[in-house]
């Protein structure tokens, strides 16, 4: 079995074995081979992992007996040596046959690596033709997952799809809606940011400007990137691209002096240790971004201490890794620049990033993708003749086994690695997503101190697929707390967001919700609509009952109505008790005490009638209330005229040869007022039986208020009632009117003239006050009427007899009154 791994990394840095010399190509031949430089720790500590897991497997006697695994390590940078190496495996060489238990086939049968999405979407492409599995521990873009372009293609590490919307989730968890994306311009880079922009987009935030650029593009366009973050409002910059592009930009905007931002940074470099060393490296403290779930492998740190070059010492890299770690060379022709190695270094006497495993995120993927090709061809080894998953139910033949034959395994497996990690893939060669959510904290003396602030599982249901830790965060920029990044301040409750024409829709203005309607929450895209029965409060943010208006007792108004009513039955009463004390006096008697006594009546009853308008509606209030006052002011009004009947019947009396009181007498003047009187009841009795007035809520004239008034039922009744009171009156003013110029000291057809003008007056000014005023104000204008044609009728008619009968009691004589007839 052979297998295959490079080591070139997502970008070249420094000590990396993966970068090259600039070339440019002629293409009028073929292109050569070029020599790889620097070294990469990270890199070289993933093929060492390979190693180990190997070499566990092939000493664990419960998975894979009677085989054991190989290795080939290629270790090829740039994508055109890498699909070279990938090329060459997929060609395929002679078999030789070693033993006759052990053989190395044509083809190998599985292909770690690579580090890069860019290099692995260029050899993946090729090799899935091929059947060839392929798993990546670090290539994360979300296009890998596409099983018609990369068939053969799995990883142990999720894919960006996840990463963007695990990222998306974390921006909108604190509340940053306005943010900056800058991405490197390869597949990686493009690829993720547009995964995090409708990711982001989904999610309801606003990306201020979307930039990328690569480490080998022109420097102007690095810094156009640093001037478009320099002239930005947001404080947040997401970013997907690698430890190289970022330790460039930060560098740049370092030397402009640009602080004051909070980075997010993708798995690429958020844990890489290099940023520890370059100039503004600073300026990430506080940087947040998801990274692989920590693990511990064991038995891995004792290992890599025991890597020696004697193990293999035909290995290049192996001796370039030992003369960089211990600053000597190994080669006696190769002394220009080093001492000898005197064969005493070891690697137990070093702590360096090479030999540190308390952080092996992504050297437990590389260990993982080992272990998901020894499950497949374990499962392949162990299938049961007959119910294999090939034609008829055969299985493969453990000495010639093809790609084709591990790949179909490999979709399928299932199992849990001795440092208890659960792996399967899903149909797009994925694994279930889970990060953690990492925090730069501190950056001294060439390390970088992180903290896992929370943890992010896709295969949680939405809603519970991010959760924080209850740890402290350092922030980036300098701030204290979280720092702020919108475009517009959030909308309190009581306004609603209006979008901001021509920009993001994180752009908005705060309106005031229109009248009648409320937001209760902050940030409202929509004000709602109150109930009937409600009304916003002041704020605007809760819907209370409405005011309840009518006209009360307690309230100003409705006491000096009241009073006044009290104070008009009162001089009545008084009026009365003057008549009744003076009934035989010549004045009483010449005016039909009679009728006197009965106006009187009415005329308590006009005051005390207005009191039903004051006061909640009730049922019988509403029928109470418009029936007492047409009845009364009909007896009121009836009397009057009767009065007025006698006037003008005494004085055709006096007339020689008249008999006219005869007909005229005590019993007509009753009738009179009967009929008079009854005509309006029965007119009240229809009204009540057929459409009685009921208590209703008035909620259309007045938006923030509910009137309680009486409904009339019907309108023309209503109408008929004032209608008929006030033909009797003008008939009464008329006839009153006629007699004005009966002899002075027998008439006072002048003064029920003057009161039925009042009276008149008073109610012609009533119908259009009564229509167009609001609420209360519409029982007001009738109560006012109703007090002022009584006062008026008491006043006229009954004052100045009284002032005669108390101030003048000389003139309270037959003689006097009978004086000018």
């Amino acid at each position: 079995m052979v297998w295959t791994y490079t080591t070139e990394t997502k970008r070249p840095c420094l000590h990396s074995h993966t970068e090259q010399d600039p070339v440019m190509e002629t293409f009028q031949e073929p292109p050569s081979i070029h020599k790889c430089k620097d070294f990469n720790f990270r890199e070289f500590k993933f093929a060492q992992t390979v190693i180990f897991a190997i070499e566990e497997i092939n000493q664990n006697p419960d998975i894979l007996s009677g085989i054991s695994l190989g290795y080939k390590i290629y270790n090829d940078c740039g994508t055109n040596n890498i699909l070279r190496a990938a090329m060459t495996l997929v060609n395929g060489h002679r078999s030789k046959i070693t033993t006759q238990t052990c053989s190395e086939p044509d083809t190998v049968q599985a292909i770690v690596g690579h580090s890069g999405s860019a290099p692995t979407i260029a050899f993946a492409r090729v090799v899935g033709r091929f059947q060839i599995p392929v798993i990546s521990h670090f290539a994360t873009c979300a296009c890998l997952s596409n099983r018609k372009a990369f068939p053969s293609f799995f990883r142990t590490i999720p894919s960006d799809y996840y990463q963007s919307r695990a990222l998306a989730q974390l921006v909108k968890h604190f509340g940053w809606t306005w943010v900056g994306a800058i991405s490197n311009g390869n597949a990686y880079g493009i690829n993720g940011m547009a995964s995090f922009m409708g990711a982001a987009h989904e999610e309801g935030l606003c990306i201020e400007y979307s930039e990328a650029f690569e480490e080998t593009g022109p420097r102007k366009e690095l810094l156009r990137i640093v001037e478009v973050i320099k002239k930005s409002t947001s404080k947040v910059i997401v970013t997907f691209m690698s430890y190289v592009e970022i330790k460039l930009l930060v560098a740049e905007m370092h030397n402009q002096n640009i602080s004051g931002l909070q980075w997010i940074g993708s798995e690429a470099w958020i844990t890489d240790d290099s940023l520890a060393v370059g100039e503004g490296q600073t300026d990430l403290i506080g940087s947040i971004g998801f990274s692989a779930p920590n693990s511990q492998i064991p038995g891995l740190g004792p290992f890599l201490q025991k890597v020696h070059p004697s193990q293999f010492p035909d290995s290049l890299f192996l001796r370039d890794f030992w003369e960089a770690v211990f600053d000597c060379s190994l080669s006696p022709q190769n002394l220009t620049h080093r001492r000898q190695c005197n064969g005493t270094e070891d690697l137990r006497d070093v702590q360096n990033q090479f030999t540190d495993v308390t952080e092996v995120r992504f050297i437990n993927n590389v260990y993982k993708a080992v272990y998901a090709v020894a499950h497949a061809i374990h499962n392949l080894q162990t299938c049961q003749s007959s119910q294999g998953p090939f034609i008829n139910g055969s299985c493969a033949i453990p000495r010639e086994i093809q790609p084709w034959q591990v790949l179909h395994y490999l979709q399928r497996v299932n199992f849990t690695t001795p440092n208890g990690e659960h792996v399967s893939f899903d149909s797009n060669g994925d694994v279930p997503a889970q990060y953690d959510l990492i925090n730069l904290q501190n950056i001294k003396k060439g390390t970088i101190e992180m903290a896992t602030i929370g943890h992010y599982d896709g295969s949680m249901p939405e809603g519970q697929q991010f959760r924080m830790k209850n740890v402290n965060i350092v922030w980036g920029g300098g701030y204290k707390n979280v720092p702020v990044s919108v475009c517009s301040e959030s909308c309190p409750p009581g306004t609603r967001k209006a979008v901001q024409k021509g920009k993001p829709v994180c752009c908005y203005d705060c309106l005031p919700c229109p009248v009648g309607e409320i937001s209760n929450a902050t940030d409202s895209t929509d004000c709602l609509k109150c109930s009937e029965e409600y009304w916003p409060n002041k704020r605007g943010d809760t819907c209370i009952s409405k005011e309840i208006e009518y006209l009360s007792y307690s309230e100003i108004m409705g006491i000096i109505i009241a009073t006044y009513a009290f104070l008009g039955v009162l001089f009545t009463m008084v009026t009365a008790m003057i008549f009744y004390c003076y009934k035989e006096t010549p004045i009483v008697r010449a005016n039909n005490s009679e009728l006197s006594f009965l106006l009187l009546f009415s005329l308590t009853l006009c005051f005390l009638c207005s009191l039903t308008f004051i006061g909640q509606p009730t049922e019988w209030s509403c029928m109470l209330r418009h029936t007492a006052f047409g009845i009364t002011f009909v007896l009121c009004i009836s009397c009057v005229l009767g009065k007025t009947l006698v006037v003008l019947m005494a004085f055709r009396a006096t007339l020689p040869g008249s008999n006219v009181m005869k007909w005229f007498g005590p019993l007509q003047q009753r009738l009179t007022v009967v009929c008079f009187t009854s005509v309006q009841a029965l007119i009240c009795t229809l009204w009540l039986v057929l459409t009685p007035p009921v208590p209703v809520k008035n909620m259309t004239y007045y938006k923030d208020r509910i009137i309680l008034e009486c409904n009339l039922g019907s309108t023309g009744a209503f109408w008929a009632v004032l209608g008929y009171i006030g033909l009797l009156a003008v008939l009464c003013f008329v006839l009153a009117f006629l007699a004005r110029k009966l002899p002075d000291n027998f008439n006072e057809a002048k003064f029920i003239t003057f009161s039925m003008l009042i009276f008149c007056a008073v109610w012609i000014t009533f119908i259009p006050a009564y229509v167009s005023s609001p609420g209360k104000f519409t029982v007001a204008v009738e109560i006012f009427a109703i007090l002022a044609s009584s006062s008026g009728l008491l006043l006229c008619i009954f004052s100045p007899k009284c002032y005669v009968i108390i101030m003048k009691p000389e003139k309270n004589t037959k003689r006097h009154v009978m004086g000018k007839i």
